[in-house]
């Protein structure tokens, strides 16, 4: 059993907006480790699924869906001065419900930043404009003249979120072990030198989800080890990466934005259709979904050295998720529906026979290649930490804590990214719920063993190429 500290004792309300996979694991988490009694704490969510954990617990259940027209007349009894309310529902707009907050005088923290439904998906809507990069500058616009509003925690789950702590981890491992001084670093332009001296050109979030079940999937059934509804809608919006300067080959179906810090780009295919070579210690080589994810433009951005107005310095950063063997044949069966979604849906939880989710963060390019480190947590540790949660579910419901938790310590910072909090101690809350934690250097590169195939389609002189990584045959 992990520890049943509690961190401390919040003396408003919680409000949980959405309660599937995500909200059910939270919620025992969030008894156990903020003084707060249940009869405070209201679910607010679209259907009726976790009703009877709700009662278990003793917390208010309230079952209507959020729309543009009723939100301001649902929330607005449920939230007052001092309150916190975390969103982990799909398809209801981040930046209304921080507006929300405010109004009140409330706190918010968010896993990934919702638009309304359309959002990611309305054809009549530019590609550009549907992407993650465009969702955080719409969330970052917030930022002027609010600097000292409620704390609003933009996307911190296990990733986004975690996996920007494991980066600042990973930087600090790789110093000490190059004998490099890490100077302590506590700014962003700290930390965007560490990198750039270390010569990190290339950050993959690596993540290889191995639980299975006994049930195989079914015809017009998309099965997987967290919401589907959030996983076919990232899946479905266009592929983007932050944009590194050692990159020399922009790839065709790339596009720039021109507003904003233009740190990342997008490619015009979703992310469930652009696969990329990566690494994990326990799985090795395999190739994962390019999928769109808020950290891939964060920690690209927070890492950029400039001189001037010049960009001298930034990595390429994004996902690579191999998600477990049910949810891959579902991915392919979307596919083939042309992304339109099966009529049917199960999450793997209770019927999780093993595996484990790996889920870390691979630093390549330097004088050691490649480090990765991050958290290889079972299916059987994670049921005996916390109920209601797998390996996959527990590793961002343990995030969406430690967020909640250092937002309540620091009140009043306004819009706050993951890279911007404090790494060390969202990481001393999070640790007990990770399973084992590691760091491993690999002589792994995307070119393994890929000269004797296709010669003509790799970038010999510099293997952390994008051209190198993505996948194209």
């Amino acid at each position: 059993m992990a520890n049943d500290k509690i961190y401390l004792h919040f003396p408003g309300r919680i409000i949980l907006v959405g309660f599937g996979s995500i909200g059910q694991g939270v919620l025992p988490l969030i008894l156990r480790h903020i003084g707060i009694s249940p009869d405070r704490v209201t679910i607010v969510t679209a259907d009726e699924d976790g009703r009877e954990e709700a009662a278990q617990y003793g917390v208010r259940f309230i079952n209507e869906p959020l729309t543009r027209e009723n939100y301001r007349r649902v929330l607005s009894p449920l939230v007052g001065r001092g309150d916190f309310m975390l969103n982990v529902s799909v398809e209801v707009a981040s930046v209304a419900l921080i507006r929300l907050c405010w109004e009140k005088g409330a706190m918010y923290l968010d896993t990934c930043i919702e638009p309304w439904p359309g959002g990611y998906t309305d054809p009549t809507v530019p590609a550009g404009r549907r992407t993650n990069y465009a969702l955080r500058e719409e969330a970052l616009a917030l930022r002027p003249g609010n600097a000292r509003a409620p704390t609003a925690v933009l996307t911190h789950g296990a990733n986004p979120g975690l996996v920007s702590h494991f980066v600042k981890q990973a930087l600090l491992d790789i110093a000490a072990d190059l004998g490099v001084d890490s100077g302590n670093p506590t700014s962003r332009e700290d930390w965007a030198d560490l990198a750039r001296r270390l010569g990190v050109k290339v950050i993959h979030i690596a993540e290889r989800d191995t639980q299975v079940s006994p049930r195989p999937k079914e015809v017009g059934e998309f099965v997987n080890t967290w919401s589907v509804d959030g996983f076919v809608s990232e899946g479905s919006q266009p592929c983007e990466l932050g944009w590194g300067t050692h990159e020399r080959n922009f790839p065709r179906d790339g596009r720039r934005h021109d507003w904003g810090s233009q740190c990342a780009i997008y490619l015009t295919q979703p992310g469930a259709a652009t696969r990329v070579r990566t690494w994990t210690p326990l799985a090795g080589p395999f190739q994962g979904f390019c999928i769109t994810h808020g950290e891939s433009i964060s920690i690209s951005d927070y890492l950029t050295v400039r001189e001037g107005a010049n960009v001298v310095y930034r990595p390429t950063v994004h996902y690579a998720y191999h998600p477990c063997d049910a949810a891959i044949v579902s991915l392919h069966e979307l596919a083939g529906r042309n992304f339109v979604q099966q009529e049917r849906q199960r999450i793997l939880m209770d019927d999780i026979v093993k595996g484990i989710d790996e889920l870390g963060v691979l630093l390549a390019g330097h004088r050691r290649n490649a480090y990765w480190y991050g958290s290889q947590l079972s299916i059987e540790e994670a049921r005996r930490l916390v109920p209601h949660n797998n390996a996959t579910s527990l590793q961002v419901t343990v995030a969406c804590l430690s967020g909640m938790i250092w937002a309540m310590e620091n009140p009043n910072c306004g819009v706050i990214e993951p890279d911007e909090m404090d790494f060390r101690r969202n990481l001393e809350i999070c640790m007990p719920y990770l399973g084992p934690v590691v760091g491993r250097y690999t002589d792994w590169t995307p070119l393994h063993d890929r000269e004797r195939l296709f010669p003509e389609d790799i970038d010999p002189s510099d293997p952390w190429q994008f051209r190198n990584v993505r996948v194209i045959w």
